[in-house]
């Protein structure tokens, strides 16, 4: 019987020939992270140990994103905390501010995380890296604290459900698109502990930045991780990008799934999903009302990437933000940043009438740069929509992609492009 992708990395990092689903293994980890909300809490649990030595000090990545610029008392607190253990330590890839980003956008940009690589990291979204060909998956910050000293982290080895991509999306209809249809078919616990892979001609039509939307959203099916095959793209991105060794594995072809789609991407269209669930998608032409929003949020570590940017500059260029919504762009990295900036992005975000953040997850999690009141709405290109997540339990979020998101934030309700003539 034949290992799937995902199997056949978790069973080189724990030095087997052979895993099956279901199997308990203890794994070798490349790459152990940590957030300014999750780290604390490890660092602490460290404290309780015997031994306090971090297992290597370039292998550990703590990224100050979520409440970065401290936005008060309590969130400062928590930076401090994290940056005197990484100067304790000495710790390589410690991102604070002038140098962060939004950690999933991140590490692969700087190099940290390539094909092959077992991730762990205190934030469920952490499954981003699969993109690349990476096992990444998240862990409790108890779990981070005992990888951060041992460099090793116990698994059950997930089954897999694939996912057969084909044909090509059109103009408008983005990696969001393709994650939110699938989350929408399956549900929020369709993929509950499996591996998501995604495979397929189809894979080639999909940007990087669209990969690592799809595998950043494996968690909201309820998936261990989301990973797709190491192709020309990836290829040339982890070239471009890190200096690492990478290592190709490829599911066999007697892989065994416990589930088998085939999704024809060049029938999507732009996908919506409403409170309070990802899973509760409608197609943009399955909206009988109008939608009225009072902010778009355009960023986070799912869409806060330079092609989601041009997508949203795209369709405000020449336009104007609808008076009463508020329009907030946050790129996700300083360098992508500092590339909107050289690109005239951001003038034109400026002049639609919108606000451009510093990186930072932010309004994502409700943590702040957009915090809703009671009965507001926003279409966000965020990852969750949960009652409360962006505020008040009374508010709405509506998860949707760039280009659905700008359009929303000209008409002042939920639109895609082609109402605005485009």
């Amino acid at each position: 019987m034949g290992m799937t992708m995902t199997q056949k990395i978790l069973a080189q990092a724990a030095g087997l020939d052979y895993v099956e689903a279901g199997q308990l293994i203890e794994a070798d980890l490349d790459l152990v992270l940590g957030n300014d909300i999750t780290s604390p809490v490890a660092i602490h649990e460290m404290d309780k140990f015997e031994k306090k030595d971090v297992f290597n000090k370039e292998k550990i990545a703590l990224v100050m994103d979520h409440f970065i610029p401290n936005k008060d008392i309590k969130s400062a607190e928590h930076c401090k905390c994290v940056r005197e253990f990484a100067c304790k330590h000495d710790i390589t890839n410690y991102f604070d501010v002038g140098q962060m980003g939004i950690e999933h956008a991140l590490l692969p940009e700087q190099g940290l995380t390539v094909a092959g690589d077992v991730i762990i990291g205190a934030d469920s979204h952490t499954c981003t890296y699969g993109a690349l060909g990476a096992f990444s998956t998240g862990v409790g910050s108890t779990d981070m604290a005992a990888g951060m000293v041992t460099g090793k982290a116990w698994f059950k080895v997930p089954s897999a459900i694939k996912f057969n991509l084909v044909g090509k999306p059109s103009k408008w209809v983005s990696g969001k698109d393709v994650i939110l249809h699938i989350i929408g078919m399956i549900g929020v616990d369709g993929a509950l502990y499996k591996s998501m892979e995604f495979t397929g001609e189809g894979v080639a039509n999909l940007s990087m930045d669209d990969r690592f939307t799809i595998a950043n959203m494996a968690i909201e099916a309820g998936g261990k991780n989301g990973i797709f095959p190491v192709d020309e793209k990836a290829i040339a991105y982890m070239e471009a990008h890190s200096k690492r060794p990478y290592k190709i594995f490829e599911a066999d072809a007697d892989a065994v799934y416990d589930e088998e789609y085939t999704i024809d991407l060049s029938a999507l269209k732009p996908t919506i999903a409403f409170p309070h669930l990802p899973e509760n998608t409608k197609t943009i032409d399955e909206i009988a009302e109008d939608v009225v929003v009072d902010q778009s949020v355009i960023g986070s570590c799912t869409n806060g990437r330079i092609d989601d940017l041009r997508v949203a500059a795209e369709i405000l260029k020449g336009r104007k933000v609808k008076k009463g919504v508020r329009c907030i762009v946050i790129p996700a990295t300083q360098n992508i940043y500092l590339q909107a900036m050289e690109e005239g992005l951001l003038k034109i975000f400026i002049e639609a009438g919108a606000v451009v953040s510093t990186p930072t997850c932010g309004p994502c999690l409700g943590g702040y740069m957009g915090i809703l009141a009671e009965g507001e709405r926003c279409i966000s290109t965020t990852n969750r929509n949960f009652v409360g997540r962006m505020g008040h339990v009374n508010s709405e979020v509506y998860l949707a992609s760039p280009a659905v998101a700008a359009a929303s934030a000209v008409t002042g309700k939920i639109s895609a492009p082609e109402e605005l003539g485009m």
